[in-house]
């Protein structure tokens, strides 16, 4: 199949290069926020880290005295959240796990919704999913790099998971390969078209927590000793199954979805009884798919999330590197970071 989608591949990556090639030369100009703009991205569809990333940052921009705003396309948001904000899994994550420390801004207009968050006194912008995202100017390109499967399998979409040629990290103003705290060869990938510095973060497993839909029997703690089914909706599940194991817990079996998907009643049922079969006696996913479940019914199985954090190494000098890139694109007009 791939060598038939690689024609496509070809025009795919055509249209990548001439695109950036567009806004590189000036002929198409990228908008300018009110304040510092500091975009998370990766090469690949998905799978990087993004999300635990930008909380990172959230967290550590707080912090340190700013006004934190997200801009977040929301990908399949739904029209009315909280606050009517379009809610997504991902949107729910951030509005879960940052309680007000960052405003939201989602919908594919980042620019606009950007216009509007910095009128509410926003003067730091996260930029989610912006690699890609050309039309916004920003201070610092940070690109993530699952080490699992740093470049897409080496080819580009839809052939392969590649958005954009590797060739693209000369635009990187920071890489970090995730999932890993040394790999030297990935290390020496990057370094082929970038001399952007190098750092690496993993993830972290904070707590195992009930889904609050779930039946009576998933209401108590998890048990380590007991087996789990595990599924995930993400852009790299068998990272997750992977990470499950290393943090000790007892995979029986697992499930793949597309990323983003979204659960029907059906579908837990096939859940549970495949659990069954393997042995497992809960089922197990990732935080991202709670939203994901929310019209699925209550599961007969106990159902449990794993709620993770992101652990940069070296995450002073990380955060260093980025007021280092942001120093260098500003103009000598602008307020200091």
């Amino acid at each position: 199949m791939r060598w038939w989608l690689w024609p496509a591949s070809l025009i795919w990556g055509a249209a990548a290069r001439v695109r950036a090639q567009v806004y590189r030369r000036g002929l198409l100009r990228a908008e300018q926020l009110p304040g510092t703009v500091v975009s998370v991205g990766n090469l690949t569809a998905g799978g990087t880290g993004k999300t635990p990333m930008v909380l990172w940052l959230a967290g550590q921009f707080h912090d340190a005295g700013k006004r934190v705003g997200i801009l977040t396309r929301g990908y399949r948001a739904e029209t009315a959240g909280s606050g009517g904000i379009p809610q997504s899994d991902e949107v729910a994550i951030y509005r879960e796990r940052l309680r007000g420390r960052a405003e939201l801004g989602v919908g594919a207009d980042r620019f606009a919704n950007g216009e509007v968050l910095a009128r509410h006194g926003v003067d730091c912008f996260i930029l989610d999913d912006g690699f890609q995202h050309m039309q916004l100017a920003r201070d610092a390109d940070i690109v993530l790099l699952d080490a699992t499967d740093p470049f897409g399998g080496g080819h580009l979409l839809p052939a392969g998971m590649l958005r954009e040629p590797a060739s693209a990290l000369a635009r990187a103003d920071i890489a970090v390969i995730t999932r890993s705290e040394h790999a030297p060869g990935i290390e020496a990938g990057v370094r082929r078209y970038t001399n952007a510095p190098v750092f690496y973060a993993v993830t972290e497993l904070e707590t195992i927590l009930p889904f609050s839909s779930a039946s009576a029997g998933g209401s108590a703690g998890f048990h380590r000793e007991a087996s789990a089914f595990a599924f995930c909706g993400i852009g790299n599940p068998n990272a997750f199954y992977e990470d499950l194991r290393k943090w000790g817990i007892r995979v029986a079996g697992s499930r793949s979805f597309a990323d983003h998907h979204v659960y029907s009643e059906e579908e837990v049922t096939a859940l549970e009884e495949k659990a069954r079969a393997t042995g497992a006696s809960a089922l197990i996913c990732t935080e991202k798919d709670v939203f994901n479940l929310r019209n699925a019914g209550a599961s007969k199985l106990p159902l449990y999330f794993a709620r993770t954090s992101l652990k940069v190494v070296n995450s002073g000098k990380f955060l260093e590197a980025i007021q280092e890139a942001i120093k260098k694109r500003r103009r000598p007009a602008d307020s200091q970071w």
